[in-house]
C-alpha cells in the first residue's frame, strides 16, 4: 500500500523534457505539483502549459500529497511512478547532445576544429577495431568499440551541420535516409511483396538499388578502398546474381582453417620474392573490375 503520508515521486527524463506518459498525467492531478532540479526542463514545459510547479532543493521540502517531478536518479531505490517510459534508443539522444557540446563555443578546441577529411581516418581504424572484436568474439570489446564507430557517424553528421548550404545535413537526416532505405529495400516486410527466401531477398536488393542508383554496373557502389580480397568477393557476388561472368573459381578442398594456411603461405611466398600480394590481388581484381563493366554494358547494348 502506498503510503498516503508520502510524497507521489514522479520521474521524468531528461532526454525528453515536458513528455509525459498516461501514468504521468494521471498523478500530476493528484495534489502540489513540485519539481527537483533534474526535472528542470520538464518544469518549465509543464509551466508553459499552465501546469503549477514550484522548484524545491530536495525531497525533504515536499509532504504527503504533493507530487515530484524528478530524473530516476535523484529517486534513488525510492517507488515511483515512471512519468516518462523511455523507448529503447532514447540514449542515442545523448549522442547527439555530447556532441553537440564538444563541437559548441566552450567545448573541445581539438574537436572544434575537426573536418570530415581529418576524420576519415578515425573511421577506418575504429572500424577495424569494431571487426577485430566481432571476430574475438568478445561481446565487451564489441560493445566498446562500436560505441566508437557510432561516435564517428555523430561526428561526421555534426561537422556537416555546419557545412555551406548546398552541402549541409544533421543526424536526424542521417536517420531518416537510412530508415527509408531500409523500409524501402525490405517490400517482403512493409510492403505486398509477399514472402522470400534468403536468395530472392538478395536478387531484390540488388534490382531495388539498381533502380535507386540508376547503376549500369555491379561494380558501381562498391567501394575500391576496402581489402582485395573483400573487394573480388564483393564483385563476384554481385555478378553472380546479375548473371554476368565470374573468373574461374579454383578448387577447394577441406575447411576454411586450410583456405587461410594456403593464402597466408601465398603471402610468405610472394614477400619471399619480393612481390605485394595485395597488390598483385587488387590488380588483379581491377582487370576483373574492367571486364564486367564491359560485360554490363555489352548486355545493356543488346537490349538485355
Amino acid at each position: 500500500m502506498p503510503d498516503p503520508t508520502a510524497p507521489t515521486l514522479l520521474t521524468v527524463s531528461t532526454r525528453l523534457p515536458g513528455l509525459l506518459g498516461p501514468a504521468g498525467w494521471q498523478a500530476l492531478a493528484g495534489g502540489p505539483v513540485l519539481a527537483l532540479p533534474g526535472a528542470a526542463a520538464t518544469a518549465a514545459v509543464l509551466r508553459e502549459a499552465g501546469v503549477d510547479v514550484r522548484d524545491v532543493a530536495d525531497l525533504a521540502d515536499a509532504t504527503g500529497g504533493d507530487v515530484v517531478l524528478l530524473t530516476a536518479e535523484e529517486a534513488g531505490d525510492a517507488p515511483v511512478v515512471v512519468g516518462t517510459p523511455e523507448p529503447t534508443g532514447s540514449r542515442l539522444l545523448d549522442v547527439v547532445a555530447v556532441m553537440d557540446r564538444l563541437r559548441s563555443p566552450g567545448g573541445c578546441p581539438w574537436d572544434a576544429e575537426q573536418t570530415h577529411a581529418s576524420l576519415r581516418g578515425y573511421l577506418l581504424e575504429e572500424a577495424h577495431e569494431a571487426y577485430d572484436a566481432i571476430t574475438d568474439e568478445d561481446p565487451v570489446a564489441m560493445r566498446e568499440e562500436l560505441g566508437d564507430v557510432l561516435l564517428q557517424v555523430a561526428f561526421h553528421a555534426r561537422v556537416a551541420a555546419e557545412a555551406p548550404a548546398d552541402r549541409r545535413f544533421d543526424v536526424d537526416d542521417v536517420a531518416d535516409e537510412l530508415v527509408a532505405k531500409l523500409v524501402r529495400r525490405h517490400p517482403h516486410v512493409f510492403a505486398d511483396a509477399g514472402p522470400r527466401d534468403v536468395a530472392a531477398v538478395e536478387r531484390g536488393w540488388d534490382e531495388i538499388k539498381k533502380t535507386e542508383k540508376k547503376r549500369t554496373s555491379p561494380t558501381q557502389g562498391v567501394s575500391s578502398s576496402q581489402s582485395a580480397a573483400a573487394w573480388g568477393a564483393a564483385l563476384a557476388g554481385r555478378a553472380r546474381r546479375a548473371d554476368l561472368p565470374t573468373p574461374a573459381a579454383a578448387d577447394l578442398t577441406g575447411t576454411p582453417e586450410d583456405l587461410g594456411q594456403q593464402l597466408l603461405a601465398l603471402v610468405v611466398a610472394a614477400q619471399q620474392r619480393g612481390w605485394d600480394a595485395e597488390d598483385a590481388l587488387r590488380t588483379a581484381v581491377r582487370g576483373y573490375a574492367a571486364d564486367l563493366d564491359a560485360a554490363a554494358a555489352a548486355r545493356a547494348a543488346r537490349g538485355v
